[in-house]
């Protein structure tokens, strides 16, 4: 692959990513279930994970500038198998957030055109599926495949404008909250105790993973390997307090009753902060903004992944195929677009599933490049490592303690598990469908040396 990713593009990939469509929809979800401050706290303590995971990646990724990210690190570190586990997880988290974008984008016409529905498919969850939102969403997602099929280049473009975009305009609720809002709406500070935490706290990883998507460019980056690190923490960071900041802003924009009414409430707040619905429809600006720019960093991080999976024998080749003319792997791209075509066929209601589903494979995940972390510091502790987080091995465990007390939030049994039947089918039908490529990876079936035929490149 070529080298053509500046600092800046890089950055903008990753905090585009973890800028997405949550932080307009999910608020006041937030503040429901934890409280004002609850939220808050969640968003902080959720924060320590992202970073601590972020800080193994960053060595990792100095070390190792391979595209496929986790699956590189896994692999060297502790195998094959163990690779297809951890590479198969976060594939997971990336399809999960393309399906939640491809979903997303009709529920943000709905703000702004309440009545343009039209043709009754079925119902879902209560929810009433219609042709003319459905195919919003296949559309959009139509468009973010083509775009990335044709070029990272113009991808990362895109990806810049519209990043700036929702940076400017979060920043306008921030301010206009702190001037417009009011303290005595942050009461309750918090809600439901521990469990409401919890509540949010399993958005986290969900709404976080992005900055993992420079590992996986690593090969497309054109940086000095200690830089990549460093990018990668800076803008880690910089999520943090933006969604702990936009958690804030509602807060104190929204009363009880508002929030209890609202859809979007992130745009609400925008609109109560400035007295004008204007203002709302502004918000909403930056909510499409951070629909495209997640999208697009997730359709070239799960890309990647799928593509290195396929080079190194454990998917079928055809997903290793690198486009001869713009040197994207053409084929993983249109696979993971077309999930998210069919994903608006749902309904609304599949946008809490699709967040809570994926956010366990990512956790699983990042336990698994903790503890490659920790193995390569033993079993190769003379590996070059342009950034080292850490002269010990404090930030592995950590990262790795982290990683159990998220995953098992997940769990049966916990205020915040996994709802069924909706989310644990969808976990379930996804590793079955791993299963089947694990078996036929153990078994030989998927030659790593072996080019795909040019003939099955799906042809634009």
């Amino acid at each position: 692959m070529k080298r053509v990713l500046s600092q800046w593009d890089v950055l903008v990939l990753a905090i585009g990513a973890m800028l997405g469509w949550g932080w307009v929809v999910l608020s006041g979800e937030w503040i429901t279930s934890a409280g004002s401050m609850g939220a808050v706290l969640a968003f902080a303590i959720g924060g320590v994970l992202v970073i601590f995971v972020g800080l193994t990646y960053s060595e990792l990724a100095s070390a190792m500038p391979e595209v496929g990210g986790e699956h590189a690190y896994v692999h060297r570190a502790l195998g094959k198998k163990a690779s297809f586990i951890a590479s198969w997880a976060i594939t997971l988290g990336y399809v999960s957030v393309v399906t939640f974008e491809a979903v997303a984008l009709p529920t943000v016409v709905d703000y702004i055109l309440p009545d343009y529905q039209a043709v009754y498919l079925w119902t879902i969850a209560g929810w009433d599926v219609y042709l003319t939102w459905v195919l919003i969403g296949m559309a959009g997602s139509i468009f973010i495949t083509l775009i990335n099929y044709f070029g990272v280049k113009p991808a990362v473009l895109v990806q810049m404008v519209l990043t700036i975009l929702i940076v400017g305009i979060g920043l306008m609720l921030i301010f206009g909250s702190a001037v417009g809002g009011s303290s005595a709406n942050l009461d309750p500070y918090f809600l439901g105790g521990a469990g409401g935490v919890m509540t949010v706290l399993i958005m986290v990883p969900f709404l976080f993973v992005g900055f993992d998507v420079i590992p996986q460019v690593a090969e497309e980056v054109n940086l000095p390997f200690k830089q990549i690190g460093k990018v990668l923490i800076f803008s880690v960071a910089c999520a943090v307090v933006f969604y702990m900041l936009i958690a804030l802003g509602v807060g104190l924009s929204l009363d009880k009753t508002a929030l209890a009414n609202t859809e979007l409430a992130t745009a609400d707040a925008m609109a109560a902060a400035f007295g004008s619905q204007t203002f709302g429809n502004i918000l909403i600006l930056g909510g499409v903004a951070g629909i495209i720019t997640s999208w697009n960093a997730f359709i070239i991080g799960g890309s990647r992944v799928v593509f290195a999976m396929a080079k190194s024998g454990m998917l079928p080749g055809w997903f290793g195929f690198l486009h001869p003319k713009y040197k994207t792997p053409s084929n993983a791209i249109m696979a993971i677009g077309g999930l998210a075509v069919l994903a608006p066929l749902l309904g609304r209601p599949a946008l809490v599933w699709i967040v809570d589903a994926g956010g366990l494979g990512i956790v699983v995940a990042y336990f698994m490049v903790a503890l490659a972390f920790l193995v390569l510091r033993k079993k190769e502790p003379g590996m070059d490592r342009p950034f080292r987080a850490g002269k010990g091995n404090a930030v592995g465990w950590i990262a790795l303690v982290l990683s159990i007390c998220f995953i098992s939030l997940y769990m049966p049994g916990m205020p915040a598990a996994l709802v069924w039947p909706a989310e644990w089918i969808m976990v379930a039908v996804w590793f079955l469908i791993g299963a089947y490529y694990f078996l036929q990876m153990n078994k030989g079936k998927y030659d790593a040396k072996a080019q795909p035929d040019e003939k099955l490149e799906v042809k634009m």
